[in-house]
């Protein structure tokens, strides 16, 4: 796919990766590095390199190749089913699993270990996807386990991306967090997009921004350390969750990304991946019409660290200042 770009005068001059990073959401700095150096990108029909500065009145032309099909394959990774029939299934993702291919992640992920489970059951997976992301309605970061629903048929994921289209999918989250919100429930709204300046993240700082909407709920206090909270967003953006809770001045626990690393320990205890744990989907079932609803709570390692947590306040650390 051939894209051009033409220099307007009021462009400052900077490097051609880091003007083509911040207009190529979809791609690494990296990426496209490897394509100037091949000659893909070019300025002004001249081969360049990755350092040469625009100026205006430069026309980029950019000869991106089509993407190979991925042969994936399956893989035996256990997998936590909750329940199953013909057209859906429902499933506890773990923390530390990527949930479908993608550049650093080719194998090891939740789709192989779903094509697995289909080729050695017998079952199909909806095709709507496509070949990485066969059966994926929607999904988890890696670092957050709980409740995921996949579609066995391509009826069933058109029925159930409908109904996260218009929210009426029930998701209930819970979270660790940095410190103790002023007040013990609220909703936060607040449009974010992919952050202009760091591609890799997610915020109000944006040239795209989108509705977002979280609601949330204290429901446990570890003094002024952290807290226990109960999340319920009203859209489904990515990094949503996380985002929202950074902007209260609460980031999650583990979060080193939003939250720096002083949310990766409280006092002595190592905070090991992000709290967030996805507890509770609802939906109508694609075929009964009937309202199923799956619940896990959090897992072990979450249960490991409240419980630290909440000694600390016992040994009456959890109001000191941190």
């Amino acid at each position: 796919m051939i894209t051009e770009f033409l220099i307007t005068a009021g462009e400052q001059p900077k490097r051609l990766d880091v003007f083509l990073v911040n207009r190529e959401r979809d791609m690494s700095r990296s990426a496209l590095q490897r394509l100037i150096e091949l000659g893909r990108i070019r300025i002004n029909n001249a081969i360049v390199k990755p350092s040469q500065k625009i100026k205006p009145g430069d026309k980029i032309t950019m000869d991106v190749p089509k993407p190979e099909p991925l042969a994936l394959k399956g893989e035996a990774i256990p997998l936590d089913v909750l329940y199953e029939d013909d057209v859906l299934l429902i499933l506890n993702k773990p923390a530390g699993i990527v949930v479908h291919p993608a550049p650093g992640n080719w194998t090891g992920t939740l789709v192989n270990a779903l094509l697995h489970h289909f080729q050695t059951s017998g079952g199909t997976v909806s095709s709507i996807g496509g070949k990485e992301r066969p059966g994926l309605v929607h999904r988890l970061d890696k670092e957050t386990s709980g409740v995921m629903v996949i579609a066995k048929t391509d009826q069933a994921h058109r029925h159930l991306a409908a109904q996260f289209k218009c929210h009426t999918i029930t998701r209930v989250y819970e979270a660790l967090i940095w410190g103790v919100p002023k007040k013990g429930r609220g909703l936060i709204e607040l449009a974010i997009g992919r952050d202009s300046k760091e591609r890799k993240k997610f915020s109000a700082r944006t040239a795209r921004p989108k509705e977002s909407v979280t609601e949330y709920h204290v429901d446990r206090r570890y003094g002024k350390l952290a807290a226990h909270v109960l999340l319920y967003p009203r859209t489904g953006r990515t990094h949503q969750l996380r985002v929202h809770l950074t902007s209260l001045g609460h980031p999650i626990l583990g979060d080193q990304t939003y939250g720096g690393k002083k949310v990766c320990a409280v006092d002595s205890i190592e905070i090991p991946r992000v709290m967030l744990h996805a507890r509770t989907l609802g939906f109508q079932h694609p075929t009964t019409g009937e309202n199923q609803e799956f619940t896990r709570p959090f897992p072990a390692d979450m249960e490991t660290v409240s419980k630290g947590i909440e000694r600390l306040t016992h040994d009456g650390r959890a109001d000191a200042t941190t």
